[in-house]
């Protein structure tokens, strides 16, 4: 995939956020395109587009959220990131379920906001059924244990209440399931998941038949 074939798309109510977005994608010498409504974008919508497409979650008439649902299926080269200033867990977990590879709240810091939009550009990578079971297979009982709570969306204290262990020992547990799962943050850890839902029968196991919700934490 060449990059001048890549584009980044902004849909924002807020004129001033969408002209800094817009100033800040164009630091990366790409094309940016900006709506201020999901109708205006639909109206537009090219399902062979490639590139990333930012979206807030309140817009006028269809929220963020349902506008990725409602293209899911059909955006299959757009890597979706989903800003906004009023988040919650609930919320971050539809954003990823409905196909968004990360969860941006506001104020967000230009710079780590960058980053994430540059990696969205690059392809993600895929990894097979076979690939996700050696990883988690290498968890302990106690860290898959600390898995399935952290994606029931349960914060460290109460992991450490429903496991009858200490905070700092959740915390420890925490940073080896990251590291032995080869994820970064916890939005890449769900992404992980939701990739193997519910045909996998290691994703079965690891999050049971209801995912609930997860948060995110520095």
């Amino acid at each position: 995939m060449k990059e001048d074939k890549l584009n980044i798309t902004i849909i924002d109510d807020d004129e001033a956020i969408c002209n800094s977005l817009r100033w800040l994608c164009e630091t990366i010498n790409l094309p940016v395109k900006t709506y201020h409504s999901p109708k205006s974008y639909l109206d537009n919508f090219d399902p062979k587009e490639r590139g990333c497409l930012i979206v807030d979650v309140r817009l006028p008439h269809m929220s963020g959220l349902e506008l990725i649902e409602h293209i899911n299926s059909k955006a299959n080269h757009l890597s979706i990131i989903v800003i906004t200033g009023y988040g919650d867990i609930p919320m971050a977990v539809r954003a990823m379920k409905a196909g968004a590879i990360d969860f941006v709240l506001k104020p967000f810091n230009e710079q780590n906001l960058l980053e994430t939009i540059q990696k969205c550009l690059n392809k993600p990578k895929v990894i097979s059924v076979d690939d996700f079971s050696e990883r988690f297979e290498t968890l302990t009982q106690r860290e898959q244990q600390v898995l399935h709570l952290i994606l029931e969306g349960k914060l460290n204290k109460e992991i450490a209440y429903a496991l009858s262990i200490a905070i700092s020992t959740v915390e420890a547990h925490r940073a080896r399931i990251m590291q032995k799962m080869q994820v970064k943050t916890l939005a890449e850890l769900m992404k992980l998941c939701f990739q193997f839902h519910s045909e996998n029968p290691f994703y079965r196991e690891l999050a049971g038949p209801n995912i609930g919700s997860f948060t995110i934490e520095n």
